[in-house]
């Protein structure tokens, strides 16, 4: 989907640090290195101003300089590196693909990994089934990366971005677990984006947005993303 652009004044993101689509949201803007207004919130104190323009009440949220409400962390992604794409996330070459694998994550394993995290709720199966469900999509990122550095080849494409903060928060149920599972290609993919100086201002942690608070401009400053 495309959205409209505008000279007008700053687009806004409504965030929260640690929620997964709010990660993907936040490194499709510095990958195209767009800068934006960032109200971070609390789950439990949503802001009246994002819940009048978004009613779902979920992060991440982009209203627009024109007012346009972008509700979708995939579209935020995609949006933003329509605007600009030094680094060629969308390559036509692996959209395809890239578009597949985003689909097997937001639609199969991010319902594992919700049962894997929260098995105390889900008592159907125990955590470590639940692991081994999700483990079936691990094994397919295993193999890719088996070949090449990330997950479409060479170079980062959006696949990577918009899958990466799933596998850590898998990672982060138990740590020791994960990082003794035989995906050494895996970990190391994951390792390398959680020391990647880009996901490290992903992970900037600000204060919770009130009304009269200063704006709060991210990313504050624009890097190599190389």
């Amino acid at each position: 989907m495309t959205f409209p652009t505008s000279s007008l004044p700053m687009h806004r993101l409504y965030s929260f640090r640690r929620c997964p689509y709010a990660m993907r949201a936040r490194l499709g803007l510095l990958f195209a290195e767009v800068q934006v207004e960032l109200r971070e919130i609390t789950l439990k104190h949503k802001p009246a101003q994002m819940l009048e323009i978004s009613p779902k009440g979920t992060v991440p949220v982009l209203q627009l300089s024109n007012d346009a409400v972008i509700e979708e962390s995939r579209e935020i992604m995609v949006w933003a590196l329509e605007q600009q794409d030094p680094q060629k996330l969308l390559d036509t070459k692996t959209l395809h693909e890239a578009n597949i694998l985003i689909d097997k994550n937001d639609h199969e394993f991010k319902y594992w990994l919700n049962r894997y995290k929260y098995a105390d709720r889900h008592l159907e199966m125990t955590q470590t089934e639940y692991r081994q469900q999700g483990e079936a999509f691990l094994q397919v990122l295993e193999a890719l990366l088996t070949k090449n550095a990330y997950l479409l080849g060479s170079h980062i494409t959006i696949a990577d971005i918009a899958i990466m903060p799933f596998v850590r928060q898998f990672a982060h149920v138990d740590r020791d677990v994960f990082y003794n599972l035989p995906y050494p290609n895996l970990q190391r993919w994951l390792t390398g984006w959680l020391e990647h100086p880009l996901f490290l201002q992903v992970m900037t942690k600000f204060e919770p947005w009130q009304e009269g608070d200063e704006v709060v401009v991210f990313p504050a400053y624009l890097m190599d993303a190389d």
